[in-house]
C-alpha cells in the first residue's frame, strides 16, 4: 500500500478532503482510522457516503488499519490516511506504518485545549503524541488548505508555550 498523504482532521472526510486533498494526493483510497468512529454506525455510514466519486473509502479501527497496510492484497492502493487525533496516528506508526509526514488540518477547540492555529487545538495527550511522532523523525505540518504554506507543528507548539 502506497501512502499518498496523512492528515489529522477530526471531521475526517468533508468538503476540503473530498474535493482538494484527495486530488492533490493522487489517492485511489481513503482510510479513516478511528476505533471510536468505526464503532459509530451512523457516523461511519455518513462518512462513506461523502467519499469523492471514484475513490473507495473505509472507516476502520486502528488495529484493522495496520493489518490492511501490511496485507499485500492492498498493494495497489494509493491511500490517503485520515485520523481524528495525533494519538491514533501514533498508534498506526507504532504498529508499523512508516509515515514520513503528517498534516494537521482540523482539530476543534474544546475546554482544556489550546489553539495553535486557526483550525487546530491541542490538549496534553495530543502534545505528548506529537512529541513522540516528532522524535521518530516524522515531519509534522499545519495546513488547513492545500494552497497554504506549511507551518512546522513543533514551532507552533513552542510559540504557545506547550513545549
Amino acid at each position: 500500500m502506497e501512502i499518498s498523504f496523512v492528515r489529522i482532521d477530526d471531521r475526517l472526510i468533508h468538503g476540503q478532503v473530498a474535493t482538494v486533498w484527495s486530488k492533490t494526493s493522487g489517492c485511489n483510497r481513503i482510510m479513516c482510522g478511528s476505533d471510536e468512529v468505526a464503532a459509530d454506525t451512523l457516523r461511519k455510514q455518513l462518512l462513506l457516503q461523502v467519499a469523492p466519486p471514484g475513490i473507495k473509502a473505509y472507516v476502520v479501527p486502528i488495529d484493522k488499519l495496520i493489518e490492511a497496510y501490511k496485507n499485500p492484497k492492498y498493494d495497489s492502493f494509493k491511500t490517503l490516511f485520515l485520523f481524528t487525533n495525533p494519538t491514533d496516528a501514533l498508534r498506526a506508526v507504532e504498529g508499523g506504518i512508516p509515515f514520513t509526514s503528517i498534516n494537521l488540518g482540523g482539530m476543534c477547540f474544546k475546554e482544556g485545549k489550546t489553539l495553535i492555529s486557526s483550525a487546530v487545538a491541542v490538549g496534553d495527550e495530543d502534545v505528548a503524541s506529537l512529541k513522540k511522532l516528532h522524535a521518530k523523525g516524522i515531519e509534522l505540518e499545519l495546513r488547513k488548505l492545500a494552497s497554504e504554506s506549511k507551518v512546522n507543528v513543533m514551532d507552533a507548539l513552542k510559540a504557545k508555550g506547550l513545549l
